[in-house]
Parts: structure tokens; C-alpha cells; sequence
């Protein structure tokens, strides 16, 4: 009797542990099998370096969406991204999604500023007013081969606009 009692605590132990790793596995991978929460809305870039499916779409500071997948509308050279955005979010046919990064080298998400001029954008719509990411090397570089000025002092600014 003492045998089967220790072999169903395991047994029990298993399942459970099973189950929690399922659970951990659907949770993390963002992965819905019931309810469709998300709507799709697509944005063009001329490109769309460092992004990545899954990387997360914000707006006022908040996550309300995924970056899904990339295709490309070669007819205008342009990357499209396909945009997983929470339902109850409303985004405006005047809004502006840009390309941002997390710090100076962390991970590049989806920024919206969602506008509010026009009508609610339908899902599916395409997002016109789009800003690539900003390339830091690039900058950089252009800073050190005196492609870029240094921001100028107060006594140098007012001289400039001195008549």
C-alpha cells in the first residue's frame, strides 16, 4: 500500500509540473488559443534594422501591441511591418509610428503617437506617417568627421542672432 501511495505522489508532482511548464511556455511565447485580442495594423520603412518580430509596440509609455511579422512592398522599396495591436487601443488615421531604441544599445520597439485628428483607423489599415530608426554609428560617425556640429554655447548662440 505504502508503494502505491509514494507512486501517486509522484505521479501528482508530474502532472503538476507539467502543467506549470505549459502554462510558463504559452505565457512567455505570447501565444493565445481562444479569444483573438489583437488587431493588425501595417506601417511602411525605408528600413527597419535591429527590429524584430515580437519586439513590443508602445504608446504614452504603455505596451499595447506586438511587432508580428515583416514583408516588403517592393514596388515602392519600402519594409512593411505588421503591427499586433491590443483591442480597445484606438490609433487615428493621423498617427505616427517611429522606430525607437531602448537606451543607447538595447532593443528597438514600435513607438506610436497615435494621433487623434482623424478617424479611428479600421484593422488591417496602413499607418502613412512612419520615422525610421536612428542610426547611432552613423551619427557617430558623422559627429567625428565634423559632419555634425557640437551643440553651440550660450555666448555663441548669442552672437548669432545678434544683428
Amino acid at each position: 500500500m505504502k508503494k502505491y501511495a509514494m507512486e501517486t505522489t509522484v505521479g501528482i508532482f508530474m502532472v503538476v509540473g507539467l502543467l506549470a511548464i505549459a502554462y510558463m511556455t504559452v505565457k512567455l511565447g505570447h501565444v493565445s488559443f481562444f479569444v483573438e485580442d489583437t488587431y493588425p495594423l501595417y506601417a511602411k520603412f525605408t528600413t527597419v534594422a535591429g527590429l524584430r518580430p515580437g519586439n513590443y509596440v508602445e504608446m504614452y509609455g504603455i505596451e499595447v501591441g506586438r511587432v508580428e511579422r515583416f514583408t516588403m512592398d517592393q514596388d515602392n522599396g519600402l519594409a512593411v511591418v505588421e503591427l499586433r495591436i491590443n483591442n480597445g487601443v484606438k490609433i487615428y488615421g493621423d498617427a505616427v509610428v517611429s522606430i525607437k531604441t531602448e537606451g543607447l544599445i538595447g532593443d528597438r520597439y514600435v513607438h506610436i503617437d497615435p494621433g487623434g485628428a482623424a478617424e479611428e483607423l479600421k484593422p488591417g489599415e496602413t499607418i502613412t506617417e512612419t520615422q525610421p530608426p536612428v542610426d547611432i554609428l552613423d551619427l557617430i560617425g558623422k559627429y567625428v568627421f565634423g559632419g555634425v556640429k557640437p551643440p553651440a554655447t550660450s555666448e555663441e548662440s548669442k552672437k548669432e542672432n545678434e544683428p
